[in-house]
């Protein structure tokens, strides 16, 4: 299967569980903080991991991500299904992206840095 579909896969299930988790209304989860950072669909189609980032830091997103794997994921799944017309859709798997904090800390010695010189 060419490499291109299986990218523009992945920016489209990101563009729509970007929209789903911005329309979830359960209260355990301030979605208004998360963004999903990537997604990353196998070969196969069959498991998807996405990446999942919040402002607030990386334990609001462990929470988080607990919260939609053990409750919400199922109702993800056939809402993409439905989105992007696909007759299955795979599997979600959703990752903890503490990304936010590291480049906080990178920014942090870096001012450290400049202020010293």
């Amino acid at each position: 299967m060419p490499s291109h579909r299986i990218d523009r896969l992945n920016e489209d299930m990101k563009r729509e569980l970007s929209a789903l988790l911005r329309e979830l209304k359960d209260p355990r989860i301030d979605s208004t903080w998360l963004s999903v950072m990537r997604t990353e669909i196998t070969s196969d189609l069959s498991y998807a991991k996405v990446y999942i980032g919040s402002i607030k830091g990386g334990d609001d997103a462990r929470e988080a991500c607990k919260l939609l794997q053990k409750q919400i994921a199922g109702h993800l799944r056939t809402e993409i299904s439905k989105r992007l017309r696909m007759r299955k859709a795979p599997e979600l798997r959703f990752i903890a992206d503490d990304s936010a904090d590291y480049y906080a800390k990178i920014s942090g010695i870096i001012d450290n840095l400049k202020d010293k010189q």
